[in-house]
């Protein structure tokens, strides 16, 4: 039997080496962060979350809801770990970022199926099926391997992750307690701002100075990651309308809705630590300080980290990666997560598992399987074997890439296209357990 390498311990890599191991496969892990770390990681666990804490929407009628249904399905490790160790953030689906990298470590550690390899790799082995999940910031070396293989440069963006202070700084008097529409329990620290407080932060914020970046990357910023900054400079209102929308919030000491407000969202259990919601950012460091001080409730932040801004890369999957995510030109190489162009934790996750049960359908000779695009993860595979190859740009979940159902409403329309997706997923699942 062919030897099983995963190379990379992010999220996907994490949920294909446990999935392979549960199922009663040897695996070998290869994760470089013991030795060399990339400029995005502060941890050496395995599945660590770098940008925000939230696994977006945990609405079983959003398409990240579904998605989350669809994996816990099929059987998902990683999606159990993140609900047992989720913080509050309304209809969101946080976690403590520590306590989650921390368990899926000691599970792939504990794990007897699971060699683990403190190495960089550069170089692929021909006897073997190979999982790549190097993730958004992989290394020189295995790019140069996997550029040597597909014939081509990456495609690439720019990723930003925002800023996380502590709680016991932000000014209480300059905030409230709630979640928007009041859906949720009160998880957010809001901080209005009036009128002109706004438009104080909103001119230093657009004229803060910024990490200088190199001519080619000035275009190739991912808009679902788009810096503060560059957001505001869309127009005065861009950023109200946006990440600081006041509606659906009203200031309890006031009885009124703010003219803006910023959110800020548990990075742990404790609550003692609070990130800045959509503030992704470029801005230096001392410039972040000196504008986001400028919020009343944060005049006195001390910032935990400051916002980064770094490479995010991916292939043309459409160009060189089948219906299986397999290379086109090598079908025992795999490319799961971001690099292979899917965007988000959630997404990530997905990729790792598909790719996790044809490993296992390669091993036994079996055909291999794909899910209809009557389900998120296969409305994501559809979308990415199917785009167009001169512009392709990274997809989340969301319910566009699904086959329509012609219903008008719109509720009544995520509802159905929720039940069609877990009765699509029971039975390949059957299908799968079957074989």
């Amino acid at each position: 039997m062919l030897k099983i390498n995963i190379i990379g311990a992010g999220l996907a890599g994490s949920e294909a080496a446990l999935y392979l191991a549960n199922k009663g496969y040897k695996v070998n892990l290869y994760e470089m962060k013991d030795k060399k770390m990339s400029p995005a990681h502060h941890s050496k666990n395995f599945a660590e979350i770098v940008c925000s804490n939230s696994l977006k929407s945990d609405d079983e009628n959003t398409a990240s809801g579904v998605l989350k249904r669809e994996l816990t399905l099929l059987g998902s490790t990683l999606i159990d770990v993140a609900y047992q160790n989720r913080v509050p953030a309304g209809q969101a689906l946080a976690v403590d970022r520590d306590a989650f990298s921390n368990e899926i470590t000691r599970l792939i550690k504990e794990n007897k199926n699971i060699t683990i390899y403190s190495e960089e790799v550069s170089e692929f082995e021909k006897d073997a099926i190979t999982i790549v999940s190097t993730g958004p910031l992989t290394s020189d070396k295995m790019c140069q391997a996997l550029k040597s293989k597909i014939g081509q440069d990456f495609l690439y963006f720019y990723d930003a992750a925002a800023p996380i202070v502590t709680a016991e700084s932000i000014d209480m008097n300059n905030a409230f307690f709630g979640s928007r529409y009041n859906k949720g329990e009160d998880d957010y620290i809001n901080c209005p701002m009036t009128k002109d407080e706004y438009i104080t932060f909103y001119n230093e914020l657009i004229n803060a100075k910024t990490v200088e970046l190199h001519d080619f990357e000035k275009n190739n910023i991912f808009e679902s990651c788009m810096p503060i900054e560059i957001l505001a400079k869309r127009g005065v209102d861009a950023i109200r309308f946006g990440p600081l929308k006041p509606v659906g919030l009203t200031d309890p000491r006031k009885k009124d809705k703010p003219y803006a407000v910023v959110q800020l969202r548990k990075e742990n259990k404790c609550a003692t630590i609070y990130n800045i919601v959509g503030f992704q950012t470029n801005l230096t460091f001392p410039e972040q300080k000196r504008v986001f001080s400028l919020i009343p409730a944060l005049k006195n932040a001390e910032f935990m980290r400051y916002g980064v801004m770094h490479t995010n890369n991916f292939v043309n999957f459409p160009k060189v990666l089948d219906e299986y995510s397999r290379l086109k030109i090598d079908n025992n190489i795999f490319i799961a997560g971001q690099l292979s162009g899917v965007e988000g934790y959630v997404e990530s996750i997905a990729s790792g598992l598909y790719c996790a049960i044809n490993v296992i359908r390669m091993l036994k000779n079996q055909e291999l399987i794909t899910f209809s695009a009557d389900t998120i993860i296969g409305g994501l595979y559809n979308y990415l074997t199917n785009a167009n190859t001169d512009n392709f740009q990274p997809i989340n979940a969301n319910f566009g890439i699904l086959n329509p159902i012609d219903i008008k409403n719109k509720n009544e329309r995520h509802i159905a296209f929720r039940i069609r997706a877990i009765d699509e997923i029971k039975n390949k699942l059957n299908m799968i357990n079957k074989e």
